[in-house]
């Protein structure tokens, strides 16, 4: 599952588009809405793909039950029609991204993997 090309590198880069863009970045997490049902942003990948099943069996037996938990947490909440109260919402600086290093590692195995698997070799 490819997570795409990234601007944040050039944006982190230049002190003006920081300031600049940080404000919106966290209005829209924010209108985004998971995090006042407690979910962290890795926790929306779509699971179907073969390389975050491969990053999800990598996580910590910790993580992974961190991670059940908010997805039933969420799924409790939205069956009831509910948010959660405020003290329970995801807070921004809890929000890290724990599950997208795993996606990237495995993919970057693959590509590697794949570049061994169809190397020629030629005698000389």
């Amino acid at each position: 599952m490819p997570l795409g090309l990234t601007l944040a590198p050039k944006v982190l880069a230049s002190k003006t588009l920081t300031s600049w863009i940080t404000p919106v970045a966290h209005w829209y997490a924010n209108l985004a809405g998971y995090r006042r049902y407690g979910l962290k942003y890795d926790d929306l990948v779509i699971e179907e793909y073969e390389d975050v099943q491969k990053a999800l069996n990598r996580l910590t037996p910790r993580e992974q039950y961190d991670r059940a938990f908010r997805m039933k947490r969420a799924s409790h909440a939205s069956v009831l029609h509910n948010v959660l109260p405020k003290e329970e919402w995801t807070k921004p600086e809890e929000d890290v991204r724990f599950l997208s290093p795993l996606i990237r590692e495995v993919e970057k195995e693959d590509k590697e993997r794949a570049m061994w698997d169809t190397v020629y070799v030629s005698r000389k």
